[in-house]
């Protein structure tokens, strides 16, 4: 019986130690594979990196897209996609064209006001993807305009706008939404925009420059009376449900987002 039982354990031990080694060498595999698949990744990032340091946009951002496809798995996807983001304003923003973007020779009679109604798009956009200082240009000069078709996302849930073209997101924003789900829902239309504006508080006018102006550096009104979207006093409130109904943003980004939409942009809003 004691060597039966003997023979039993080592069997036993013998198959705990077959078991043991596969694991550990499987552990080794699994490792190898995360170094390996992070030593590729890591790779893309710094060429990424050096892309971007040389000025070439396009081929950074595509960089970081494929690092989004290829390694989803990724503790830092979301900074890649920040990236990506990122580099979609500063194409926007530079001389840079894209699949959506066109050279225009400039025609006798043009003007940047003419010119961006012919192309639905902004003067602040064309002025800063062409590094232009203020609104003279000059017949035959060759400029990049904007041909993108934008719109706006928000989404109360999150307090989320997401811009896009079509169905492309360029960037998210963080923004603060209406108290007491006071912010409307539906499709609307931007139908008049105002830099620096003044505020109509109930039985008071707030003047542009004042501290206690709450419609912030832009407002951006919606074909429904009253709203909007709008620069903030209190970038702290950001991410809450805390206005009378419009959508604020920080001023820095509401200035930029400002830049972008032409009047007759559409707003999405949904719960």
């Amino acid at each position: 019986m004691n060597k039966r039982l003997i023979v039993i354990l080592s069997a036993i031990f013998l198959a705990l130690a077959v078991i043991i080694g596969l694991s550990l060498n499987k552990s080794r595999t699994v490792s190898s594979l995360k170094q390996a698949v992070s030593s590729s990744a890591n790779a893309v990032v710094a060429q990424a990196k050096d892309l971007e340091a040389k000025g070439n946009l396009l081929e950074a951002r595509v960089a970081y897209l494929k690092l989004i496809n290829e390694y989803s798995s990724s503790a830092e996807v979301m900074n890649w996609q920040k990236k990506v983001e990122e580099l979609n304003i500063k194409l926007l923003f530079s001389p840079t064209l894209t699949p959506k973007s066109a050279l225009y020779e400039i025609k006798p009679g043009d003007t940047l006001i003419k010119i961006a109604k012919e192309f639905k798009t902004t003067v602040d956009l064309i002025k800063k993807s062409n590094n232009l200082q203020d609104d003279r240009i000059v017949p035959n000069r060759k400029i990049k305009v904007t041909t993108a078709n934008f719109n706006i996302f928000v989404d109360k849930s999150q307090n989320t706008l997401i811009l896009k073209s079509d169905d492309e997101i360029l960037k998210t924003y963080i923004v603060s939404t209406g108290a007491n789900n006071s912010t409307p829902v539906g499709t609307f239309k931007i139908v008049n925009k105002l830099p620096n504006p003044t505020w109509f508080k109930a039985g008071a006018v707030v003047p542009a420059n004042s501290p206690d102006n709450a419609l912030g550096t832009r407002w951006m009104g919606f074909d429904i009376a009253g709203y909007g979207i709008h620069g903030t006093l209190d970038p702290q409130l950001l991410g809450k449900q805390v206005t009378q109904g419009c959508v604020r943003l920080a001023n820095p980004e509401v200035e930029e987002l400002y830049s972008i939409v032409p009047v007759g942009t559409s707003v999405t809003i949904v719960d």
